[in-house]
């Protein structure tokens, strides 16, 4: 059985540690602080930073996202609501889309559960306010005139839905095959 430390090995132990603890403040103490001064010099971002949340466009100008809910059910902290609707060309759409940013802890998962491509997530993270009801963004708001990171994006091309084209005329679909012509 190992024998127990008597007070004065841990009496020195403890005043050891104090000391070190302590050398380490003074050698500190008499050091330069190193300070970046924020708006006069902005570090370089990695490429994959992930702040503002944007709304991004197709090819053709339409807006990408289809009010499917998934971006608001993958939230965490329920900043995300929208209300779908069907357009007069029978593709479904946001009528409103609303982003808390007060509440939005820029985790990314709402871009990661976006089938279309629609949410994308941008480096640019100066923007403050000094009421909450400021960060609020609409639909308008976060709307850009581009593709984002994929440009030629296009989900109903890929979905197959009929409604961009005829049946045969999707990306990677082949022609449809007339059945009635291959009877003998």
């Amino acid at each position: 059985m190992p024998e127990k430390p008597n007070w004065l090995q841990i009496s020195g132990r403890a005043v050891a540690g104090l000391t070190d603890a302590f050398a380490i403040v003074l050698r500190h103490l008499f050091r330069r602080p190193v300070t970046e001064e924020y708006p006069e010099y902005k570090r370089s971002l990695p490429a994959r930073t992930r702040a503002r949340i944007i709304l991004t466009r197709d090819p053709e100008g339409e807006e990408r996202c289809v009010a499917c809910y998934l971006c608001a059910a993958a939230c965490p902290v329920s900043c995300i609501s929208m209300e779908g609707e069907e357009r007069a060309d029978g593709r479904r759409g946001a009528r409103w889309f609303r982003i808390n940013f007060a509440r939005c802890i820029y985790c990314g998962l709402c871009e990661e559960a976006c089938p279309t491509l629609a949410i994308q997530l941008t480096p640019h993270f100066e923007f403050c306010a000094p009421d909450l009801l400021i960060m609020v963004a609409e639909k308008q708001d976060l709307l850009v005139g581009h593709g984002g990171k994929n440009n030629d994006y296009n989900f109903y091309r890929r979905a197959g839905v009929n409604m961009v084209g005829g049946k045969g005329t999707h990306l990677g679909e082949a022609k449809p095959v007339n059945i009635r012509g291959n009877l003998p």
